[in-house]
């Protein structure tokens, strides 16, 4: 396995508008800022080993995003702080369906849903972010395909919910939830992958389609021509070249 989980991608109307209030939101800070993308990552170095990317697109936004976060809390005053601290940013409450929940679901400025989780024991050591969320019709089936993609082992798998976690046991859980009516399409939120400078994209590209992986077509990147693949459900996502600015293959 060489390849690996790089970041979490958003298609920005107004890339770092919105990634300022992310930035905010998660006490990060915007560590790349180009016309082409802008990058916020945590300031602690032994944390989440994982940027969020922020990248224009013309596109509107259609339906509900297939990708989204959950931010944890510690306590359930520290929940209403950070639901309350959002809403100042510009993030507004949203029903998806959710109904009587302990999580509060909230849109960042750009449309954008994340939930704001209620105090979990599986979530105290992961930081702001608790989860990356990926909708699914089976999870066990995405989870393989993105533990074989990133390198992050199963750590639980079922029926409704399947997780994966680094093996440093750092950082956020990347879960996948089933939901029937998973929409199809382009999706505003989508992961990237990464390999080394010294791997071979050719085999790497081999491997993730034996995987299940089907190529989407050639896309600009970075300023350079990169590759968008999609997984097993049809969420594309990016593989990049691992740079110090994540350069596109």
């Amino acid at each position: 396995m060489s390849t690996r989980l790089a970041c979490v991608a958003f298609d920005a109307d107004r890339p770092r508008s919105v990634a300022d209030f992310w930035a905010e939101l998660l006490g990060w800070t915007v560590t790349i800022d180009r016309p082409d993308a802008v990058d916020v990552a945590a300031p602690d170095p032994d944390g989440l080993d994982l940027t969020l990317t922020f990248r224009p697109t013309t596109r509107a936004k259609g339906s509900k995003n297939r990708i989204h976060l959950d931010l944890a809390s510690r306590s359930l005053d520290h929940q209403r702080v950070q639901v309350d601290r959002a809403l100042a940013l510009g993030a507004r409450r949203i029903d998806i369906g959710q109904g009587t929940v302990p999580w509060v679901v909230l849109a960042d400025p750009e449309g954008n849903e994340f939930c704001v989780l209620e105090p979990r024991e599986e979530y105290v050591d992961t930081g702001a972010v608790a989860a990356i969320v990926v909708d699914t019709n089976d999870p066990v089936r995405l989870a393989e395909f993105w533990s074989t993609a990133s390198g992050w082992p199963v750590a639980h798998g079922g029926a409704q919910v399947a997780g994966l976690r680094s093996a440093t046991g750092l950082g956020c859980w990347l879960e996948f939830i089933r939901t029937p009516d998973t929409e199809r399409g382009r999706n505003r939120v989508h992961l990237d992958l990464a390999f080394f400078p010294s791997d071979d994209p050719a085999a790497e590209l081999a491997r993730l389609r034996a995987a299940g992986a089907t190529e989407v077509g050639p896309e600009v990147i970075g300023g350079a021509p990169g590759l968008v693949l999609a997984d097993p459900e049809t969420n594309e996502f990016r593989l990049l070249r691992l740079a110090s600015d994540y350069s596109a293959v």
